[in-house]
């Protein structure tokens, strides 16, 4: 039998996770001591309260139906953390809508609001999921570019106006993967009269809200006045409250753009098993004391890192807040090369740059996702580096 992919599947390439992952592993059997700061996969443990609940709700025979969509108890405890953490009202019945996890509405999203050919505005470097919605969608990209100066975030005025004219989507994300730029109530405002002036949605990727080190919170998409008019916020409980085998996640705000993407996913899927709703409404509704614990300890880890790389005489994008440090590497090699060269001199596992876009090239992306004294070997690693 001569089975043919579809044309279309030349656009989805094999990850490059997998490729480092077992290249990693042929070094590992061979007795190298690995550290993994590659994937953006939590390892600190959901809190104990969210899996006591989880096991005694799984308990329940009468919960193994479908769900449909998001049950009342979710899309309220929503509205309640919007209202509690962000200061932005939400209408738990009309301007909520769960996902499977953000992946699963990132990818998914275009598809509602895109025809083929269209412009979806993204960034160049941006998480690899846009791209793939955009493909998915049969969309075209328009890379704008991340101003250094204005603490990489991305530059609307670069854009040329007939680009503008014809872009249907704007995709955010901030703090950003891989970049954590944090977004300002002026720079969001300014998006919003970008959107309403070339009638153009806004999709902001809030997945990193609750990851910041000096004390103030990233504001919200929906903090910016006029944003529910050009719209929409997807956040996950994957990173915050280490959930992310859970994919649970959800969109907030635009109504009429909230419920186009219910009409979509009606036919998509069947809901997510209500145990995990109800834990992520008790993780909402605790998101406080849960999260505290997450900043302390990531604070710590992005302070290893960042002192760590400066005294080994790398560069990295400086950030207050997300998940990763987007780092600068001082050789004259493509960050693919590098990476696993980097393997197999020293063990450790990062993300080249190039996987994010071609601004990414001469970069590597780190996750914070090892204790404090893992990632102070993994500096140490990285200065015997003979590259």
């Amino acid at each position: 039998m001569n089975i043919v992919p579809s044309k279309k599947m030349s656009l989805f390439q094999p990850a490059i996770f997998g490729q480092l992952k077992d290249h990693a592993k042929t070094y590992q059997e061979k007795g190298m001591k690995m550290i993994d700061l590659s994937l953006g996969s939590p390892d600190l443990p959901p809190h104990e309260m969210l899996r006591n609940h989880m096991a005694e709700k799984s308990k329940n025979p009468a919960a193994y139906g479908y769900t449909l969509t998001g049950t009342m108890e979710f899309n309220e405890a929503v509205a309640r953390y919007y209202k509690r953490v962000n200061k932005v009202d939400v209408n738990a019945e009309s301007e909520v809508l769960l996902t499977m996890g953000s992946q699963e509405g990132l990818v998914h999203l275009p598809i509602a609001f895109c025809e083929p050919g269209d412009i979806v505005l993204t960034t160049n470097p941006a998480y690899v999921a846009y791209i793939a919605g955009i493909h998915l969608a049969s969309a075209r990209p328009y890379y704008i570019p991340l101003n250094k100066e204005r603490g990489f975030l991305p530059e609307l005025t670069a854009i040329p106006e007939e680009i503008a004219q014809q872009a249907k989507l704007l995709i955010l994300n901030l703090p950003g993967n891989p970049v954590p730029a944090m977004p300002t109530i002026e720079y969001f405002t300014e998006v919003v009269e970008f959107a309403k002036k070339y009638n153009i949605i806004v999709l902001h990727d809030a997945a990193y809200s609750e990851f910041y080190f000096t004390g103030e919170r990233p504001i919200s998409f929906l903090n910016a006045p006029g944003a529910k008019d050009v719209g929409i916020e997807i956040n996950s409980l994957s990173k915050s409250f280490s959930l992310a085998g859970a994919r649970v996640a959800y969109i907030v705000g635009n109504r009429e753009m909230i419920n186009i993407m219910k009409q979509l996913k009606s036919n998509l899927d069947y809901g997510i098993f209500e145990p995990i709703q109800s834990t992520a409404a008790l993780a909402l509704d605790n998101s406080e004391v849960i999260t505290d614990h997450l900043r302390k300890t990531f604070a710590e880890r992005h302070q290893v890192i960042t002192k760590g790389l400066e005294k080994i005489g790398w560069e990295y994008a400086p950030s207050n807040g997300g998940m990763f440090v987007w780092a600068k590497y001082p050789y004259s090699i493509d960050s693919v090369s590098f990476a696993f060269k980097t393997i197999e001199q020293s063990g450790v596992i990062m993300v080249p740059g190039i996987t994010f876009g071609s601004e990414g090239e001469g970069y590597v992306r780190i996750a914070l996702v090892q204790e404090k004294e893992l990632l102070e070997e993994a500096i140490e690693r990285l200065r015997e580096l003979k590259i």
